[in-house]
């Protein structure tokens, strides 16, 4: 599909773009980021790395304020930053929930009205963007990995374990690790996927993880949590995503960063470490 080009800017030797385009999976337009490595520019494929952002962000949030495209050019990465959501739907509340999880995407396909007409953010990401970012952009579409924060992190985990050998590496900001135990995760699950709880483990990280027959990521995953963050007794609960780890036998770096909030100075402060965690296991 015809992707429109908003803009695009010169950055480490590579190019940060902006596109739209209409979306089938979601029956509206949608936006995302795309920055390309100089290598690219060159006519070299590269790995492609996937961010996933959280609630009330969209495609410029990770973008503008990370700081990652410094490191990109000099691994040789691209970087995909998706938007959240649907946007202009029209659906009543869609606006208000956004703080509280509905309205936001949670990158799952709905399946209740009204919800499940638009709200088809798994769908849309994995059958419909990254097959064409994978065939419009010099990138190794066998060389993709995924990562994110708060409700991306969750996105991040949820769809990397969903979809064996779609993403090879993994890593998450601050991620909602037991949607179906949190307020955000149980607002956004009744209004999604319904009050039937027995529905909500194939989208909840432990629950998934907990259901491995054996470490779907050998190589690791990496995890930063701020401890001086506002969400994480309520809301996050690594504990629980890192007791399935365990319990699996998969390899996990939980790393509790004393002072570190959830906002974007903890995420520009470690990106670095999560670039090079994915440089490792996706070039070469």
């Amino acid at each position: 599909m015809t992707w429109e080009l908003l803009s695009e800017h010169a950055s480490f030797g590579g190019v940060q773009r902006f596109h739209r385009h209409a979306s089938a999976e979601i029956g509206l337009a949608m936006r995302f980021g795309l920055y390309l490595p100089p290598q690219a520019l060159a006519g070299q494929r590269v790995p492609l790395l996937v961010y996933l952002a959280g609630l009330t962000c969209t495609e410029e949030t990770f973008t503008m304020k990370a700081g990652a495209q410094r490191l990109a050019a000099e691994l040789g990465l691209a970087l995909l930053m998706p938007d959240t959501s649907p946007r202009g739907a029209g659906v009543a509340g869609e606006a208000d929930g956004w703080d509280f999880g509905v309205g936001a995407g949670f990158y799952l396909d709905a399946t209740q009205a009204p919800w499940s007409t638009h709200w088809r953010m798994e769908s849309y990401l994995l059958r419909e963007l990254l097959p064409q970012v994978g065939a419009q952009a010099p990138v190794l579409p066998d060389r993709t990995g995924i990562f994110g924060h708060s409700m991306g992190g969750h996105g991040a985990l949820t769809l990397a374990l969903r979809h064996p050998g779609v993403f090879k590496s993994l890593s998450a900001f601050a991620p909602i690790c037991a949607p179906s135990s949190c307020p955000w995760g149980i607002k956004a699950f009744s209004g999604y996927l319904g009050e039937d709880r027995g529905n909500w483990a194939a989208h909840d990280a432990s629950a998934l993880m907990a259901a491995q027959a054996a470490a779907p990521y050998p190589h690791g995953i990496l995890i930063d949590q701020g401890l001086a963050d506002k969400f994480l007794a309520e809301q996050l609960h690594p504990e629980a995503f890192e007791a399935a780890c365990a319990a699996v036998g998969q390899p996990l770096l939980l790393r509790r960063q004393a002072g570190y909030d959830h906002g974007y100075y903890f995420i520009a402060s470690f990106v670095d470490d999560h670039l090079r965690h994915h440089a490792r296991q996706l070039v070469g």
